[in-house]
């Protein structure tokens, strides 16, 4: 397996596709059922074939991640042989990124003296989706880059 099978409330999310990919192998409603019960191996190889084939087209259209914690958020953007990111690191007492009313403050006193950037890019080491999932393994999440491209205007102004 490549990259993590998917979990229980995933498989559910996903039981329409999932039941098309085991389509596609000619297996259907009655026959897993069968497989589960009599070839749990096999039954676990095809949720990690389809497990890998829903990462692989996650990952391939990931243009960008946000990590946040309590006093850094850090934003990738997952260009095709690069990847860049920020850092916003807050220098406030108390400040949690995590806590809404302190996220809110930061988006309307980004120029503050307590808010730090960082920025920095840097090829990919390993394939592309491995090191995005590599990402989403610690604590990222994809999204759709609006922080990232607001956050990047800031500090090249």
């Amino acid at each position: 397996m490549k990259y993590e099978q998917l979990t229980k409330e995933q498989f559910e999310e996903l039981h329409e596709e999932f039941a098309k990919f085991l389509a596609t192998q000619k297996i259907d409603a009655k026959m897993w059922q069968e497989i589960k019960a009599d070839k749990p191996q096999m039954a676990e190889e095809e949720m990690n074939i389809f497990s890998d084939l829903v990462w692989e087209k996650v990952l391939q259209t990931a243009q960008y991640l946000e990590h946040f914690s309590k006093n850094t958020l850090n934003l990738f953007r997952c260009n095709a042989e690069d990847i860049q990111r920020i850092v916003v690191k807050s220098n406030k007492e108390n400040f949690d990124f995590l806590n809404k009313e302190d996220f809110s403050w930061f988006l309307d006193n980004s120029k503050d003296a307590s808010i730090e950037y960082f920025k920095g890019q840097k090829p990919y080491t390993k394939v592309r989706n491995e090191e995005i999932f590599d990402l989403i393994q610690k604590g990222s999440v994809v999204s759709k880059g609006d922080l990232f491209e607001a956050v990047f205007k800031i500090i090249n102004n």
